[in-house]
């Protein structure tokens, strides 16, 4: 543009760009997507659930559960009392309880050569019989599924109760009249029965009368009545799962792509594709520290964090269904669809924000933004997207190939458990976990804040140490998430920003 004087004016700056605006139709698509996502794939345990436990009784075969380990310094263990209902009592158009479901007890001696006794009898004599006994009674605690064969279903997570006490050495069981069911011998001993109206108490012996008792025991259950219906039932849960996965997974792939292409592609991973020429890898990881910050607020930042936590739970779940998806595309194209890749480094992003605010680094005091776009935040993330990807890699890299990462990763990032030893009868020894050890990363933070407390300072080296931390589990999770085919490098490049050197050193700034 000429002046009247013949000089030239400089032209006007451009306008900044214009910030993400994210359609609410969908973010609703994705949150349904999610949900239908999640629905279907409980109707699908569930269903997977009922047609094993079908398939388990067939031919008179009985649901059994893996055999507890059970012992006891007195003369008995006892069963928790179990009532059954006079038929009728739960529905006119029942059958009588024994053609509802019968059980199956198994108990092994753990000394060898000692015979033992197992018998179910009503609990009010089974009480008189063991009164002023020493005895254990058994609990139910939990169940958790252990194998994958239908005949072993789960584990019952059984304790000992604290031994009744008494004085009394009881009478030879075998010769009692109560019991409804009863075997004695040596190594396994088995009992069968259907169920009868009452209340009923399991009783496990010595058959000399001696203690301590060490048994191996083992229970199962079938229903002739449900057998063949769980089946059915099952079958129709499974196909209802495989209905609501579906529908979910094309609408969160609906959402993720609408999402993504709101995202102003002059802040997407793409458009400064130049600047990870300066970096070791092409994720670029960077969080500068704000100064001062305040002594206290990370006491409660768990707390202010808590809606950012319930948004990146909905998106995570996402992530992991758009990239599933996307690696069936990059098994057939060799391509990233670019809308899911900008969802996905979106949700890096945010989950990075929302970590250095809170306890990955703890580095502002600045709530972070509710966007997957970049924004102007001291913490930002970005993947240079890549034009073409490995077809062959897609089928590894994820699981194998980052194997090595992976151990490193968790271990500074997740912890481990510790352990102790303890004695076994077969093997003389065992390890028990006791618990999650601390992670590099947490500890790393702790001290942070201790610090942070009492001297209103953050040590530029402790921050730069912590940023490194996550600078390495971000490009693992890059690698991961399929983004990149470039494989992580094994450093811990510390510092705010990361730059390379001419010669290929990093080179760490100060914050």
């Amino acid at each position: 543009m000429s002046r009247f004087d013949g000089s030239s004016t400089p032209p006007p700056p451009s306008p900044p760009p214009r910030p993400a605006r994210m359609k609410p139709g969908h973010w609703i698509l994705l949150v349904l997507g999610v949900l239908l996502a999640i629905l279907g794939g409980i109707l699908l345990a569930l269903g997977v659930t009922a047609v094993t436990l079908d398939a388990a009784q067939r031919d008179g075969a009985y649901i059994t559960f893996e055999t507890s380990d059970l012992q006891t310094s007195g003369y008995a263990l006892r069963g928790s009392s179990l009532t059954v209902d006079e038929p009728g009592a739960l529905g006119p158009d029942l059958p009588p309880p024994g053609e509802i479901a019968s059980l199956k007890v198994r108990a092994t001696s753990s000394v060898p050569g000692q015979e033992i006794f197992v018998g179910i009898g009503p609990t009010s004599e089974v009480s008189d019989y063991l009164q002023d006994v020493p005895h254990a009674v058994l609990h139910e605690v939990s169940w958790r599924k252990r194998g994958s064969s239908p005949e072993v279903f789960s584990r019952p997570e059984v304790s000992v109760e604290n031994l009744v006490d008494g004085t009394s050495v009881p009478d030879d069981p075998v010769v009692q009249p109560f019991w409804v069911q009863s075997t004695a011998g040596s190594e396994s001993q088995e009992i069968l029965w259907d169920l009868e109206p009452g209340q009923w108490s399991l009783v496990i012996m010595n058959a000399d009368t001696s203690r301590p008792v060490w048994v191996d025991l083992e229970a199962g259950i079938r229903s002739d009545l449900a057998a063949g219906a769980i089946g059915s039932v099952g079958a129709g849960i499974i196909l209802a799962g495989v209905t609501s996965f579906t529908v979910g997974l094309v609408l969160v792939l609906f959402g993720v792509t609408g999402l993504g292409r709101s995202i102003n592609p002059g802040l997407g991973s793409d458009a400064a594709t130049a600047q990870f020429e300066t970096t070791v890898y092409p994720a670029r990881l960077t969080g500068h520290l704000d100064q001062p910050l305040s002594r206290w607020l990370w006491l409660v930042k768990w707390i202010l964090a808590i809606p950012h936590y319930i948004i990146l739970a909905l998106l995570g779940f996402a992530v992991l269904l758009t990239t599933i998806s996307a690696g069936f595309v990059i098994l057939f194209t060799g391509r990233y669809p670019r809308s899911w890749f900008v969802f996905s480094v979106g949700v890096l992003r945010w989950t990075w924000r929302v970590g250095f605010y809170t306890y990955a680094a703890l580095g502002t005091d600045r709530y972070p933004p509710f966007t997957l776009a970049v924004s102007p935040y001291p913490a930002n993330f970005e993947v240079a997207y890549p034009p073409r990807l490995s077809r062959g890699l897609v089928l590894v890299k994820w699981w194998l190939l980052a194997i090595p990462h992976l151990v490193i990763v968790g271990i500074l990032t997740t912890g481990g458990m510790g352990a102790t030893w303890a004695m076994s009868r077969d093997t003389n020894t065992r390890v028990e976990t006791t618990g999650e050890a601390p992670s590099l990363l947490s500890v790393l933070v702790l001290i942070a804040a201790v610090i942070l407390l009492f001297t209103a300072r953050y040590r530029a080296e402790l921050f730069a140490l912590i940023m490194g931390v996550n600078r390495w589990a971000y490009r693992v999770s890059t690698y991961v998430l399929l983004l990149r085919d470039e494989y992580p490098p094994f450093r811990l490049d510390q510092g705010p920003v990361e730059t390379v050197s001419p010669d290929g050193e990093n080179i760490s700034s100060s914050p």
